[in-house]
């Protein structure tokens, strides 16, 4: 029997291990820039076309390498940095693994041009597929020039994989800022199709910071510093008031490389705990400086997963250095000693009867001290008379969710269908046709019902509504636009930039109108109609922040997921005060939808408290475990 086991050829070979580094063009992206730096380089060039699919090109004005080097570069596993294993544990250069150069020849087309600054000419090597096609001495003003071009030219397969170009561009825009970043003394520059997208000069992080992400971070970052034997950090920390919904915008960096580290993540959270909004996510650049024998950036090809010998010690460090920051610059709140915490129940009460609108009526309690009269507390037992009675006698009106394609798609005829027929939701709270609606914190409202009481999320409820509303017209059904009256200037970060310019249909479609002034400048005419917004620039900045963090956790096509993010962003706005009239109406919309359990994302809309569990609140101890 034959034997059955053989050597790979090289080509093969370096097909394979490029899988592991080559990725997508920003793969190609990060190893040459990061190859650039190592080579001391002071100016950068990064010049794209196609979002990376036809052209990546890195230019620097660095030491450059001989005929020899050039021609060893595309040798797998030759390296300028490693010499003994002892050196991976002293690494601070970027590129040392001696694998980004072969495997990027082994999908694609390269021209190398470099030479050394005492050199009189340099070498010039074109390869393609691994395979070295020619190899010149030319003139060259000195440095090195990477071109590659028509990535995955010979793999099909793995170009099918590629997603759109701004898709990809996106992911070239996240590689190019952190470089960008983690340098700052650096200049670089970046042009997409012939149009300069960047051009950063060197100079303090801060300046880095603002010219990458713009002109509003100015006023939103607070140095953190710390200086331990162990590590020392330095950076900016974002405000909890300008957290984002989406990640990506959280920076780590040791010894100068960018690093993804869940638990030092997880660090910072801790240090804003309590200050963030909801489900946000603050900005912040942290730079690591730790000796490298306590750290391993040696356990994954991509180089961005570190082990550190003592993490629990640098969570801390990082965890108080972030504290410290946002206590520092008046970020995070203080005790206030002038406050009475003391708690004095008949003060309490009578607080909670001036606060609450509900105790209002009469006019009576805006005083400190007022008491009830006898007729205030008839006024008070009649009303709760007359709640126990439209409870008995109003019908109920079931829910049930296997039903609900029996409605129409129109609000105002399942508003009807509520009203007037009996028992089709079987499963859900009785809602009252009539019915006294109050509101709870401007969040929550709350009706009496048959079986007790029924309480209604407002931001839960609106985002079911808005969403059925939308998702419910035909695909090429454009909302109808309001005009503004004043159009809104939004300046972009290339990256939204991209993004608008992947979804503009579904942007379109949503009611939106605008035009682009230049690159990066967008003129907002209009916004969906019937969607009450104070701010229109914020609902529209919103909402794109909202459909990113939708991109990186579902997987739902553009249409869905930007009406998602349109209803989530508009439903957001809670803390609104409703009129019953418009209470009653959110409570019939909300059960001519779909689904009037649950929001889009399964959050419950509403809960039901029966009269039994109410009584239970009230039970004395033994009475709870008592099951004579």
């Amino acid at each position: 029997m034959n034997d059955i086991i053989q050597l790979l050829p090289d080509a093969i070979a370096n097909q394979i291990a490029a899988g592991e580094v080559v990725q997508r063009p920003a793969s190609i992206v990060k190893e040459l820039l990061e190859n650039a730096l190592d080579a001391q380089s002071q100016s950068i060039q990064l010049l794209i076309k196609e979002s990376g699919k036809s052209l990546v090109q890195v230019i620097d004005d660095g030491m450059g390498m001989s005929a020899t080097d050039a021609r060893m570069s595309f040798e797998r596993h030759a390296t300028s940095k490693i010499r003994n294993s002892q050196d991976l544990f002293n690494i601070r250069t970027m590129g040392f693994r001696g694998e980004a150069m072969a495997s990027i020849a082994a999908v694609a087309q390269v021209e190398l041009k470099t030479k050394r600054p005492g050199d009189d000419l340099g070498t010039q090597i074109c390869i393609e597929g691994s395979q070295i096609k020619e190899q010149n001495v030319i003139a060259w003003t000195g440095g090195t020039s990477v071109a590659v071009k028509n990535v995955f030219f010979n793999v099909p397969a793995r170009r099918n994989f590629l997603k759109s170009n701004p898709v990809e561009m996106r992911h070239i825009l996240d590689e190019f800022h952190r470089v960008a970043l983690s340098h700052p003394d650096i200049a670089f520059s970046l042009q997409h199709n012939d149009l300069e997208v960047y051009r950063l000069n060197p100079g303090k992080l801060s300046h880095r910071i603002v010219a990458l992400f713009g002109k509003n971070y100015q006023k939103q970052l607070a140095p953190c510093t710390e200086d331990t034997p162990l590590i020392q950090i330095q950076g900016y920390v974002g405000t909890p008031q300008n957290a984002k919904k989406t990640k990506g915008e959280q920076f780590f960096f040791v010894n100068h490389r960018y690093i993804r580290h869940p638990y030092l993540h997880h660090a910072v959270m801790n240090a804003y705990e309590g200050l963030l909004p909801e489900d946000t996510y603050p900005f912040y650049t942290l730079f690591l400086e730790i000796d490298p024998v306590h750290v391993d950036v040696n356990i994954h090809p991509t180089k961005t997963e570190v082990k550190f010998d003592d993490e629990r010690s640098i969570y801390a460090i990082v965890q108080s250095a972030v504290r410290k920051s946002l206590q520092s610059y008046n970020l995070s709140p203080s005790l206030d000693f002038a406050t009475d915490v003391n708690f004095n129940p008949s003060a309490q009460i009578q607080k909670t009867i001036q606060e609450n609108p509900l105790y209002r009526g009469s006019g009576n309690f805006s005083k400190p001290g007022t008491k009830l009269n006898q007729a205030q507390i008839k006024q008070w037992e009649s009303l709760y008379a007359d709640l126990e009675k439209k409870a008995e006698e109003t019908p109920g009106l079931p829910v049930d969710a296997e039903q609900t394609d029996l409605l129409s798609t129109t609000l105002q005829s399942n508003a009807n269908l509520i009203q007037n027929q009996k028992g089709l939701f079987d499963g859900s709270p009785p809602v009252p046709k009539e019915r006294n609606v109050f509101q709870i914190h401007q969040r929550y409202v709350l009706t009496p019902v048959k079986s007790g009481i029924l309480l209604v999320d407002q931001q839960a409820a609106r985002e079911r509504i808005l969403f059925d509303s939308m998702v419910n017209l035909p695909t090429q059904k454009t909302i109808p636009s309001q005009q503004l009256l004043f159009p809104k200037e939004i300046i972009l970060n290339p990256a939204d930039q991209q993004l608008v310019l992947e979804i503009e249909a579904e942007i379109l479609n949503l009611g939106f109108v605008y035009s682009f002034i230049d690159e990066r400048t967008l003129l907002l005419k209009g916004v969906p109609a019937d969607i009450i917004q104070d701010d229109a620039q914020a609902m529209f900045e919103g909402f794109l922040e909202q459909f990113k963090h939708f991109q990186t956790t579902l997987s739902l096509d553009n249409r869905t997921m930007a009406i998602r993010s349109l209803a989530r962003k508009v439903s957001s706005q809670v803390h609104s005060k409703l009129n019953a009239e418009e209470m009653n109406a959110l409570i019939d919309q909300l059960f001519a939808s779909s689904n009037p359990k649950y929001a889009p994302d399964g959050r419950p809309t509403f809960i039901q408290l029966s009269l039994d569990r109410l009584a239970d609140f009230f039970k004395a101890p033994n009475e709870l475990w008592d099951t004579d």
